[in-house]
Formats: structure tokens, C-alpha cells, sequence
């Protein structure tokens, strides 16, 4: 009996799992064509965007670099990148952002991120992996389509979704007397298999999806596109094979990655040969890099 009703709430969840795209609101990618579900609004995710970034920028242990030698370029790659983003396939979406950047002083955080509206932030620890323009290009105009594309809204439907399925489990289990060890077992094995099997994949292609899109923004931009290649190769050395194995990481592989751009790449560079290209341009250096 208590087997049937593990069998019944995972029957229930995954019911609720395949009516979620004729309940919720679906959209399709533009470029890719990847269909998503998406529960909130884009005005919401504005909303929140904006009060995530203000929280960034009042947080006491984030210092906001006041130096114009790691202003400038930040400042001037994110223009370009706007400028081709209004112009793309997103141009709707890019043209009602309210586009920020800052410039965030760590030195060991190589990273950058976009919010949904538009706010962004380069963390100068990117610099020497980025080591160019070209570089930071592919790293912004990959950050910029995570917004543009929704991606954090998908990913908090699928959460959304998610812990409805494991409700309407747990509700299903208890309901047939399924209680106690089985009930737990139940709702662990669901949730074992939405984290493994639903969402990391999910956000497996969010990124690869920005790598793509990214690229074709940068090219847009003037930049030319085969510094990304270059970019992640150099990540690939300073991760030295430190990183999850490739099925249980939220990001592909640095070998995969580097592989994917090389395929999109001759997409991109047609588009960067119809551009002005930009003069070839280095970061600056960072304090112990």
C-alpha cells in the first residue's frame, strides 16, 4: 500500500509537471527556439532586478571601484553591447531596460553578472582572464542575454513548479496512508530527480544559450567573437580540472564550451565582418595577477 501511494503522488507530481506549459505562460527563444515556461512578469523581474542591484551596491562588504582605468572600459564595452542588444532579436525587451553598470574592486572574483532590467556589474577579477576588450565583450554580452533571455525567471518557474509537484506528491502519499518513511522516501526520490534530471540540465542550456547569443551581440558590437574561445581556454587552465563533473554542473564543461563556440563561430564572425571592428584594446592590470 505504501508503495501504490509512493507510485500515485509521483504520478500526481509529474501530471502537474506535463500540464505546467498549457497552465503557466510559455514563450520561445528567438534564436534558439528552445520553448520556456515562464510564471512571472517581466515587470516583476525589473522590480526585483533593481532591488537586487541596489542591495549589491549598499552591501558594506562590496566596494564599487572609483579608478576611470577600470570604469572606462567596462563602461564602453556595456554601451556597445546595449547598442547591438537594441538592435538583436530582443530589441523590445533591450529598449525597455534601464541599463546600469558598476564596476565591483575584487581582485579575486572573476566574474560579471546582468539582472532582469538591465543592471550590471564587472568584478575586476575578470580582467586578467578577459585580458581584452574583445574578451570582457564575450563575457558582458554573455551576462546580457541571461537577462534579455529570462533566464532567471525560468529558472525560478521551474522552482516554482517544482515545489508544486513535490506538494501535490507529498499531499497524494499522505493522502493513501503513505505517511512516515515512505512518504519522506518518496518525496526525496522526487526531488533527487527534479535537481538531477530537470533543473540543472535546464540551467545547462541557459548557459550554453548565452554563449551562443552572447557571442552574435559581441560580433554585432565590433568585437571580434573569436576572443571567446580564447576566454574560456584561459578558463579552462585556472580551473585545472578543479570544477564538478560536467552532468552535475550548472555550467557546461570548459571543454564543451570551448567546442560549442568554435561551431557557432563562423555565424558570428559574418556578423562581425559587417561591423566596424573595434580597435584591439587590454584591461588593466590587477594587484597580484
Amino acid at each position: 500500500m505504501r508503495t501504490s501511494a509512493w507510485r500515485k503522488g509521483l504520478l500526481a507530481a509529474l501530471v502537474v509537471a506535463v500540464m505546467a506549459p498549457g497552465l503557466f505562460g510559455c514563450e520561445t527563444n528567438p534564436y534558439t527556439g528552445r520553448r520556456q515556461l515562464l510564471m512571472t512578469s517581466v515587470s516583476d523581474e525589473m522590480q526585483m532586478g533593481a532591488q537586487a542591484y541596489d542591495q549589491i551596491k549598499n552591501d558594506p562588504k562590496m566596494k564599487l571601484s572609483q579608478d576611470p582605468r577600470e570604469i572606462e572600459p567596462v563602461k564602453r564595452v556595456a554601451a556597445r553591447i546595449v547598442e547591438a542588444a537594441k538592435r538583436s532579436k530582443y530589441a523590445e525587451m533591450a529598449q525597455q531596460f534601464q541599463w546600469e553598470v558598476s564596476v565591483i574592486k575584487d581582485d579575486k572574483t572573476a566574474n560579471a553578472f546582468a539582472l532582469p532590467g538591465g543592471k550590471m556589474a564587472v568584478y575586476t577579477g575578470i580582467f586578467p582572464v578577459a585580458k581584452t576588450e574583445a574578451g570582457l565583450a564575450a563575457v558582458m554580452g554573455h551576462e546580457v542575454v541571461h537577462a534579455l533571455a529570462r533566464h532567471g525567471a525560468e529558472r525560478m518557474s521551474q522552482g516554482q513548479l517544482t515545489n508544486a509537484a513535490l506538494q501535490v506528491a507529498g499531499a497524494a502519499a499522505g493522502a493513501s496512508g503513505g505517511g512516515g518513511l515512505v512518504s519522506q522516501a518518496a518525496m526525496a526520490a522526487l526531488g533527487v530527480g527534479a535537481q538531477v534530471g530537470v533543473l540543472l540540465p535546464f540551467s545547462r542550456k541557459h548557459e550554453s544559450e548565452a554563449d551562443y547569443i552572447g557571442i552574435l551581440l559581441a560580433a554585432d558590437a565590433g568585437y571580434d567573437p573569436r576572443e571567446s574561445v580564447q576566454l574560456w581556454e584561459r578558463m579552462q587552465q585556472l580551473s585545472a580540472g578543479g570544477g564538478p563533473a560536467e552532468f552535475l554542473s550548472t555550467h557546461p564543461g570548459h571543454g564543451t564550451r570551448i567546442q560549442q563556440l568554435k561551431e557557432w563561430m563562423p555565424e558570428a564572425m559574418a556578423i562581425y565582418q559587417k561591423r566596424t571592428p573595434m580597435p584591439p584594446a587590454e584591461l588593466p592590470p590587477v594587484a597580484g595577477r
